[in-house]
């Protein structure tokens, strides 16, 4: 009976500890990929404003 309690708690334990890796893990990447797209965004050319362009071809 007391092994099971343990084994139980080791269990929940294990689990608790994987589950903070995995969020840890993803809270990092999503951070790395909001950088690049940043990045990316930024090498972006201005866009015109409102009236400064007129497609004449379209």
């Amino acid at each position: 009976m007391m092994n099971d309690i343990a084994m139980a708690a080791m269990e929940m334990s294990s689990a608790r500890l994987e589950m903070q890796y995995a969020m840890t893990l993803q809270k990092r990447t999503m951070t790395d990929m909001e950088q690049q797209a940043m990045g990316e965004l930024a090498m972006l050319p201005p866009t015109p404003g409102v009236g400064d362009y007129i497609d004449t071809y379209a």
